[in-house]
């Protein structure tokens, strides 16, 4: 099932999206919720990001091992890290799809980073790998916008990841996908930058949200950004950025410069 944050005249809520049309629901997505008014062409709403301030974002770092050398730069690490390393974004940084990525004036190099990002559904504390899934709503597409040169000169990596717009997720939330199983790409300007199956993370949802949830409780809407595949590259004002997952749809961002 395909879930969707949108707004449409004073309705602005939650949606069941189902062949174009989305359905708005009354209640609580990660609790009660059910189907109420007809259902709204998609092209009539507009889609936001499909949660708003989550209580909290940890992304993982170096969790694909096409990606392990082209970070070492950034990261010191030389090869896959054998337990996962998570860190966290501010739920600030959150922004939707179809809205703009903003590269801060003395940033200098900003980079695109394609991922699966599952939304946790319920409190979660202390799980196993092999139960950490069941306490998953959903997944979505994400971007986790980086900052290079702030990545690698500061101690903390807070605005490298966290400036506001850095962490652009959407258009959907899916529920019932094996995030095992899908293909993610990245395209900038409609040529594919990125392309990997989710089989290949070093650290699968389940094992991230596990790991995490060791010390930090984890609550409905919280944000799990997987890990990146393969090389990064550089967006520039007036790219086109987008992260498609089979079974999700596609996450697009248009960039632009901060104005000074």
């Amino acid at each position: 099932m395909l879930f969707a944050r949108l707004r449409h005249g004073d309705f602005e809520g939650y949606g069941l999206v189902e062949d174009g049309r989305v359905r708005p629901l009354e209640g609580d997505l990660f609790g009660e919720h059910r189907p109420s008014g007809e259902a709204l062409p998609l092209d009539s709403v507009r889609l936001l990001a499909p949660v708003a301030r989550p209580g909290k974002i940890l992304a993982a770092a170096v969790n694909y091992p096409s990606h392990v050398a082209g970070s070492q730069a950034m990261t010191g690490l030389s090869e896959a890290p054998r337990k996962p390393e998570l860190f966290l974004k501010p739920s600030s940084s959150v922004t939707g799809p179809e809205e703009t990525i903003v590269l801060p004036r003395d940033a200098g190099r900003v980079d695109y980073e394609g991922e699966l990002v599952a939304v946790i559904g319920r409190l979660c504390r202390d799980v196993s790998a092999e139960e950490a899934l069941t306490y998953v709503f959903g997944y979505t597409c994400g971007n986790d916008v980086s900052a290079r040169h702030w990545q690698r000169d500061d101690l903390q990596w807070w605005r490298a990841k966290g400036s506001d717009t850095f962490s652009p997720i959407g258009p959907y939330i899916a529920s019932g996908l094996d995030p095992a199983a899908l293909e993610l790409r990245t395209r900038l300007n409609g040529r594919e930058v990125q392309a990997a199956n989710t089989g290949a993370l070093i650290h699968s949802a389940a094992a991230l949200i596990a790991f995490a949830s060791r010390v930090m409780t984890l609550e409905p809407g919280d944000l799990v950004f997987t890990g990146t595949p393969g090389e990064t590259g550089r967006l520039s004002e007036g790219d086109v950025v987008e992260v498609e997952i089979g079974g999700i749809g596609v996450l697009r961002n248009a960039v632009k410069e901060e104005a000074d």
